[in-house]
């Protein structure tokens, strides 16, 4: 027997199915309700809104558990690679030896960009973000590489390889011409982790020496960003996608969405906090005491999420990972003794407590990526590379979804009613100032 709910409205009473997912959770099918009653929900940023149905990935934020296809985010960090990971997000399945040697060398082989691309990138201004430059040259892969029509399954293999492995490339390239170098082509002997390290760092004066340690360390990063269910920017994928767009397009969007300081930003906006803590003195009290503050708008970034309602599953790991990293290059970070200052404070405040604001991935991730090198101004494209492997496998989702629909939400009203349209000369005659 099917469960509903019902309700009661203008002495009708509706009723509405309940729908129910592999772990329990449970939805009301409300895709009847405007047509039955006229209503819409209201449900400002869609915190209680489930636009699809997914086989990816789970997230129980309450008890902090996050899994990939069923596999939960801690196994998959100590035993798997992050091209393994991304196999598994777009297949479902994990690799044998040999589907994982071939996605390896399909990789590979579509690791070079196009040389008139280059052109695009030595255009951009020298202080342009990397984040807009890599958003639009991903649109401009169209261009270069179009989409095979037939849309078959080893078409969008071919296109899904190209945009995992270019996409690295390209943010290297980014940061090489940013800094005026010359760029370093990928090479076929080395890993996809090891591969991005060598074209960012490596220099004809100052050879690159891969570190097994770090290029692991990569990998466990990108792992932990590679989906996290119904995001800004997976959303935004979806979104953007659902108008039949090219995938290029797509893709492009959430990478434009992750910008955001709210979401994939966060890890840069965190450094800036916790250097503004130590320049202060290094104290962080004061800043706990103004995020405390309800007319002060000063937030602690990297503490809460907008699931996680305990402590982050990623944010142990990460945490154990830029500890590990710090210890083996005997880095002295004092931004990292802010932070363990600051963290051991807000968990034992009982604001954040009642709240339930613990630190997130992002706290210790800005942390671990100055460590191995990386530039503020390149963190959130980090953060793309990682989490492109789930946008390409909602994508392919949506589309083969038979009830994907093209997003258009509807909206409650709140302007003036009917006016009727008055004549410029019965309005007054402006000034001369009104009307320059």
């Amino acid at each position: 027997m099917v469960e509903v709910v019902k309700l009661e409205f203008k002495g009708k009473i509706y009723e509405f199915p309940i729908i129910s997912g592999t772990e329990g959770d449970m939805a009301i099918d409300i895709r009847g309700l405007r047509k039955k009653t006229g209503l819409i929900t209201y449900d400002p940023g869609l915190a209680n809104t489930g636009v699809c149905k997914s086989k990816i990935t789970y997230l129980d934020g309450e008890k902090g558990i996050l899994r990939y296809r069923g596999y939960p985010i801690e196994e998959l960090a100590e035993k798997s690679t992050f091209v393994e990971t991304a196999y598994l997000l777009i297949n479902g399945e994990l690799p044998t030896e040999e589907e994982l040697k071939n996605f390896s060398i399909k990789l590979n082989d579509h690791s070079l960009v196009h040389e008139d691309m280059r052109e695009f990138f030595e255009n951009f201004p020298r202080r342009a973000h990397p984040m807009g430059i890599l958003s639009s040259m991903v649109t401009a892969l169209r261009e270069f590489y179009p989409e095979l029509k037939e849309g078959g399954k080893e078409e969008i293999n071919t296109t899904f390889a190209r945009l995992l492995s270019k996409v690295r490339t390209m943010a290297a390239m980014a940061y090489k011409i940013s800094r005026g170098h010359k760029v370093v082509y990928p090479r076929h002997d080395l890993s996809y982790c090891a591969n991005f390290l060598n074209m960012m760092f490596d220099s004809p004066v100052k050879p690159y020496i891969i570190d097994d340690d770090v290029v692991r360390a990569l990998n466990v990063f990108w792992i932990l960003h590679a989906d996290h269910e119904q995001n800004c920017s997976t959303a935004a994928v979806r979104l953007v996608g659902s108008a039949k767009v090219n995938i290029y397009a797509a893709i492009s969007a959430g990478i434009s969405a992750l910008w955001g300081p709210l979401h994939g930003g966060a890890n840069q906006a965190v450094i800036e906090m916790l250097r503004e803590i130590y320049e202060s003195g290094g104290d962080p009290k004061p800043f706990i005491e103004k995020a405390k503050d309800k007319n002060n708008p000063f937030r602690l970034m990297g503490f809460g999420h907008r699931i996680y309602k305990t402590y982050d599953p990623r944010e142990k790991i990460m945490k154990k990972l830029c500890h590990k990293i710090l210890d083996k290059f005997k880095i002295d970070d004092p931004l990292l003794d802010v932070a363990k200052k600051l963290e051991e404070l807000a968990v034992k405040d009982p604001y954040f407590q009642e709240k339930r604001l613990y630190p997130n991935v992002d706290f210790y991730s800005g942390i671990f990526l100055r460590a191995i090198g990386i530039p503020e101004n390149m963190f959130t494209v980090m953060f793309a590379i990682g989490r492109l492997p789930g946008w390409l496998a909602q994508w392919k989702e949506s589309m083969e979804d038979p009830h994907n629909r093209l997003y258009r939400p509807r909206q409650l009203y709140i302007g003036p009613s009917e006016r009727k349209y008055i004549s410029i000369e019965k309005r007054g005659k402006l000034t001369t100032t009104e009307s320059a």
